[in-house]
């Protein structure tokens, strides 16, 4: 794990992603997912609209604009408030501090007192991460509707590397890394976020969407330059059945297992 976490898939990962979404049987939740390589039509949403054509976009639409914009808000044009708040989350925690708060958190969730030791350690960073919380569920309240299924697709989609965009230099929209450190990093700050009582309900939902993706991504390997073939229908139902119902609690148990989630390789 490097020292320096790169912020679009930490941040565009971690922090955000809060669309709610029922925590039922796995595999009716994906919807349309997961999105093939191809151009898919636009669903409007209820008061968005349609999106500009792109010419060379691949996959699901409007996944593809939700960590478009996602990277916008919170790594090429950051308002000053978020700015102020990742200042101030460095400043809390230290040079590395993506680092510092993952080595606290494993460290800590295989302790007796947890988890109350790691809310005393994310207690100082509370302001920040209620400006964090509202940018991102900003974002993902965009184009998806509150305890929608639509979520649970684009995160399937994202962590399959199915999502070209050839509006970034890195056109496909995935996780960094094989295997990817950012889903350990955002559910610690998912955690960070439940403890201290900051829209606590709906990282609850996200936190099993999370899983899944890290389980799927560990499956498809994806890169961030070529688009992927999806993944077998199957196989990606299956991964949401296997995490979408987890509790919290045993996610916690889940991502003490690092790199990989046990058992899988």
């Amino acid at each position: 794990m490097s020292n320096h976490l790169d912020r679009r898939r930490l941040m565009t990962t971690a922090l955000g992603g809060a669309a709610a979404v029922g925590l039922g049987a796995g595999a009716g939740l994906l919807g349309a997912a997961p999105a093939g390589a191809a151009e898919r039509p636009v669903t409007p949403h209820h008061g968005h609209g349609d999106f500009p054509d792109v010419p060379g976009m691949l996959g699901d639409r409007r996944a593809n604009e939700l960590w478009y914009m996602f990277d916008e808000t919170t790594l090429y044009n950051v308002a000053p408030e978020l700015e102020q708040a990742f200042t101030d989350i460095e400043t809390a925690l230290g040079d590395g501090w993506e680092r510092a708060i993952f080595d606290a958190w494993m460290a800590m969730a295989a302790t007796s007192d947890y988890p109350n030791n790691f809310i005393e350690y994310v207690t100082p960073i509370k302001g920040p991460l209620k400006v964090l919380s509202k940018a991102q569920l900003g974002v993902f309240d965009t184009y998806y509707r509150p305890h929608g299924h639509g979520i649970v697709g684009a995160f399937a989609d994202f962590a399959q590397g199915v999502l070209n965009d050839p509006r970034r230099e890195r056109p496909v929209h995935t996780m960094n890394g094989n295997p990817p450190p950012g889903y350990h990093i955002w559910f610690i700050f998912m955690r960070s976020m439940m403890l201290l009582d900051i829209s606590r309900h709906r990282w609850e939902r996200m936190a099993p969407i999370n899983a899944m993706a890290w389980a799927i991504q560990t499956i498809a390997k994806p890169s961030q330059f070529e688009v992927k073939e999806p993944l077998p229908r199957r196989v990606v139902a299956r991964e949401a059945a296997k995490w979408l119902p987890r509790s919290v609690h045993r996610l916690d148990r889940d991502f003490l297992s690092y790199p990989l989630p046990e058992g899988m390789s």
